[in-house]
């Protein structure tokens, strides 16, 4: 069983390796864009994707605790299989707007049940204090994977944006196999929840306790609160960035040079984000937004080398601050409800980006996208600053 179990984290790699492969990360922008839609039905369409996780996040994670973190991620790599293909041939935006639902109705089965699977996993085996470096680990193929699909989708894309889009869906296809090869990690429960319950009544009973988790903790709201906010600032950036760049006159090559060297130097932000963490604590993670807010802020100033070395260096702090995260949120989450609390992470951050990503588009075409992310770049250092204030407070500094 323990080997089994043990082998849960490299297959883990593995998948994520996979996964990640995402060649349309780095033009998806330019290529709905190249199909005919604006920026404001982008924005839009980004919005669908985050309304779907809104409303299937916490089912799905409800989903994985109680059938299984293995089944939910398969029937994740299902629904992205789907997704590619109807990008692959579609125009319409309505077609464009069913991919999305199924992109985020895949991520959202995987989400909180990948890292649900793995953290149990090292429950069993007596690891669980480890997870941290671990986590820091899957972050590292996580950007060595994107940085190598950002090149090799650029590449692509100049060439043909089918082709691209058929080799991603090849990819979700290969996804399937080191997920079917891993072995479900039990669970420990309490004797109630032994009971012989009806599905509806289990269910009832696990948001019951998951909210009353939720509501009786402020940690949690916090954490999760803060670390949305901050991840979707950097989404927003990052995503957006492919049009920034292509205003500027870089080709779809040069601007996956660009996100390849972001992910590179994301590589060393995970490696380092144990360290950082240890010796600065609380302070790391003001810095490593304040990095963010101050890149959308250069960006309103319109200077190519400069916006380039913010946003490389963004992507760094970016990476620092996820599997802190990820480890300070699971260290005091209960094992029975963790893939749906996980899940209310990843809903909040979608409650941020359903806002902010549709409103920046929008005004991008009413405006210009430079001045719009400087906008957000002063709001999003006000929200640290308030932050910082209040948790100077509780600490009496």
């Amino acid at each position: 069983m323990d080997k089994k179990i043990k082998r849960n984290i490299k297959l883990d790699y593995i998948s994520t390796f996979i996964t990640n492969l995402n060649m349309q990360s780095s033009i998806w922008v330019l290529y709905l864009a190249y199909c005919g839609m604006n920026l404001m039905q982008i924005g839009l369409l980004e919005g669908i994707y985050h309304a779907t996780s809104i409303v299937c996040e916490i089912p799905s994670g409800a989903l994985a605790d109680l059938v299984g973190r293995k089944k939910s991620m398969i029937l994740g790599r299902i629904c992205v299989t789907i997704s590619c293909i109807i990008m692959l041939f579609t125009r319409n935006f309505w077609w464009f707007a069913f991919s999305f639902f199924l992109q985020a109705l895949g991520n959202n089965f995987n989400s909180g049940s990948e890292e649900a699977l793995v953290y149990d996993s090292m429950i069993c085996l007596g690891e669980e204090e480890n997870y941290i470096r671990i986590n820091g680990r899957i972050n590292t193929v996580i950007e060595v994977s994107q940085a190598i699909a950002t090149v090799v989708g650029g590449v692509m894309a100049e060439y043909s944006y089918f082709v691209c889009y058929a080799a991603c869906t090849v990819i979700s296809l290969l996804a399937f196999v080191p997920v079917v090869l891993m072995k479900e990690p039990p669970v420990l429960k309490t004797p109630e929840e032994k009971e012989r319950l009806t599905a509806r009544q289990l269910v009832a009973r696990h948001f019951q306790t998951s909210f009353g988790i939720l509501a009786s903790d402020l940690r949690i709201l916090k954490i999760v609160t803060y670390f949305s906010v901050i991840f979707a600032a950097h989404t927003l950036l990052f995503f957006y960035s492919q049009q920034y760049y292509y205003d500027m006159g870089y080709n779809k090559i040069q601007i996956s040079v660009i996100m390849l060297l972001a992910g590179i130097v994301s590589c060393f932000g995970a490696i380092a984000s144990e360290k950082l963490y240890r010796r600065f604590e609380k302070k790391v993670l003001v810095f490593s937004a304040a990095v963010m807010a101050l890149t959308l802020v250069f960006y309103s100033v319109g200077k190519p080398l400069l916006s380039v070395g913010m946003f490389i260096a963004a992507n760094f702090f970016n990476a620092v601050l996820y599997p802190i995260e990820s480890e300070t949120l699971n260290s005091i989450i209960p094992s029975e409800q963790r893939a749906t609390l996980i899940s209310v992470n990843s809903m909040f951050f979608s409650i941020v980006m359903i806002v902010t990503f549709p409103v920046a588009g929008a005004l991008a075409d009413a405006w210009s996208l430079a001045s719009v992310l400087g906008v957000l770049g002063l709001l999003l250092l006000l929200f640290i600053f308030v932050w910082d204030v209040k948790i100077s407070r509780k600490n009496g500094r």
